[in-house]
């Protein structure tokens, strides 16, 4: 593995290297002083390459990269931190951005537990309409962005209560016909990542995987329970404990709501942030009715399995897997 930054290490003549605030298993987050404007600070996302890749596998990751942070660098909207540069340095590219002061909200909701007690529905609610807005502006955009690690430890909660959605890790740019390589190539947090994200090229990922992760996000914050991983829940239709048998405070719309956000197939939830914000916040009546059908597939989904001990059954799940991953690549 590489070698970390060093302190006081300066990139570009220009980032002056303080400290590591943030390590995945793709890559590295550091606080830095911006040497050309005194006083700013910014928050140097670095990206790491598997050294397996081929050379030219490598060189198309790369110049997808700098594809995809120019684009970057042209959002602005004030619930996302302004990406202003990258760079390459030596086999490693960085993306310079706003730092965010704050806490994250895995550290919120890691309090309230502490304390016993859950998270406001209202305060939820309102961090989840400034995530919406931030979603629906990089959905919005041509081509469309997907984030793709939406996650309480990416939502930051600035001094004044602006939520931010930080870490740009594995954004994806939405490109028709053509077959991107992420700027890591990597699937996400497990506990908000849906099971087509869990394919090879990710040609069959649209917004409706940042839907699920923003669902699977508003259940852990509500209950202070880790949502259950998708392929888990394959195996198990049921194994997810509804929210408001944990938090009985909980709204019954907003119950549903998320519950539709994190069906398992992406044809059963929201089309479109919009369509899940209608919802969630009480534009649209969802509170008494059916929950969408599942599609003509049902069948398929509700085979039984024997318990996940017996290897066999792994391989079946498996195989049940690979068939869901091919009717949405079709």
């Amino acid at each position: 593995m590489p070698h970390p930054l060093k302190k006081e290490e300066v990139l570009r003549g220009r980032y002056k290297v303080r400290e590591r605030i943030g390590q995945g298993g793709m890559g590295s987050i550091y606080l830095a002083d911006d040497l050309r404007l005194e006083g700013r600070l910014c928050a140097l996302k670095e990206v790491e390459y598997d050294r397996a890749l081929p050379p030219k596998v490598l060189e198309e990751a790369r110049e997808q990269f700098l594809r995809e942070a120019t684009v970057l660098a042209r959002l602005d909207h004030p619930n996302l931190p302004k990406v202003s540069d990258f760079f390459s340095n030596d086999a490693r590219d960085y993306l310079a951005m706003d730092y965010v002061p704050g806490k994250d909200l895995r550290e919120l909701m890691l309090e309230a537990r502490r304390n016993k007690t859950f998270l406001d529905e209202n305060e939820v609610l309102d961090w989840a309409n400034q995530l919406a807005d931030a979603l629906s502006y990089l959905h919005r955009q041509d081509p469309p962005i997907i984030h793709r690690d939406i996650k309480p430890s990416n939502l930051k909660i600035t001094p004044d209560g602006r939520l931010k959605l930080v870490d740009f890790g594995l954004v994806k740019i939405l490109v028709p016909e053509e077959v991107t390589i992420t700027i890591i190539q990597g699937q996400g947090t497990a506990l908000y990542t849906p099971l087509e994200q869990y394919g090879g090229d990710d040609t069959h990922t649209d917004v409706r995987a940042d839907i699920y992760a923003f669902g699977a996000t508003l259940y852990h914050l509500l209950t202070n329970v880790a949502p259950t991983e998708a392929r888990k829940r394959f195996l198990q239709s049921n194994i997810q404990i509804p929210i408001r048998q944990i938090n009985p405070a909980v709204s019954l719309r907003t119950e549903r709501a998320v519950t539709w956000a994190v069906s398992l197939h992406p044809d059963e939830r929201p089309e479109s942030i919009n369509a899940f914000a209608e919802v969630l916040f009480g534009h649209t009546e969802f509170g008494t009715g059916p929950l969408p059908k599942r599609p003509t597939y049902r069948s398929a989904w509700e085979f039984t399995l024997a318990p996940p001990e017996n290897v066999l059954v792994w391989a079946a799940a498996g195989l049940l897997l690979l068939s869901l991953i091919a009717t949405l690549v079709r």
